[in-house]
């Protein structure tokens, strides 16, 4: 049995509401309910929620709400495997006994089903604990710098100032859209950025955050051209 856990608190503060705000005529929320019924992996779909209009909207979109999120999972500190975890134990309670348990984040409109069935087969096939969306990040960052206390600049890896853009070690950032897991690894709190962990590649034009307001002024400016397809 595969499950998607899809965490959805209410209580988000830079962006209110955010998780069920109209993006490109649906609460956001639905995108990640549809790629995930899309997908056609998925015995259960759950969005796991403190708010009861989330738990509404949510249901009305096809998904399972079986419980309500507990405050002490609630707050602005909670992380996601604590989250997971808490689903994850649900399941086991109810004698589901998933397989494997996929975080989908509700924020995360430009995700597609296809990753999501690719992603499932590397974590079966590679025997891992996770498997995550990354992209590889727009400039190198061994060329980064920042700025000093007197407002100078400062190399943060002054070893290759001379070195060649192509030279550089590939570097990849997580893409924010899911994360593929094995029971056991959300419940013993694995850490994803490990050993234990495999790569889902994405490319970059399908990756934007949305933690404030700028950023979903962006996503709505990609939207049109990503979205239009999956409408």
């Amino acid at each position: 049995m595969n499950i998607a856990v899809i965490p959805a608190r209410g209580g988000s503060k830079r962006i209110p509401r955010k998780n069920i705000k109209p993006f490109y005529g649906k609460p956001m929320i639905a995108w990640s309910i549809a790629a995930a019924q899309a997908s056609q992996v998925f015995d259960r779909i759950i969005v796991s929620t403190d708010d009861q209009e989330i738990a509404d909207t949510a249901q009305a979109l096809g998904a399972d709400v079986p419980f309500l999120r507990p405050p002490e999972l609630s707050d602005d500190f909670t992380g996601t495997i604590d989250v997971i975890a808490h689903a994850t134990q649900w399941a086991l309670d109810e004698k589901l006994s998933p397989s494997a348990v996929c975080c989908i984040y509700a924020t995360a409109p430009f995700i597609q089903y296809t990753d999501i069935q690719e992603a499932l087969t590397s974590l079966q096939q590679n025997r891992c604990s996770y498997v995550f969306t990354a992209t590889e990040f727009a400039a190198p960052v061994y060329r980064s710098f920042q700025q000093n206390t007197a407002g100078g600049v400062e190399m943060l890896y002054p070893e290759h100032f001379n070195t060649r853009s192509q030279d550089l070690p590939e570097v990849f950032h997580d893409a924010g859209q899911f994360y593929w897991g094995t029971p056991q690894a959300w419940l013993s709190h694995q850490p994803f950025f490990s050993g234990h962990s495999r790569l889902h590649l994405i490319p970059r034009w399908r990756v934007q955050d949305i933690d404030n307001e700028a950023d979903w002024v962006r996503a709505e400016a990609m939207a049109a051209a990503l979205l239009s397809r999956q409408s």
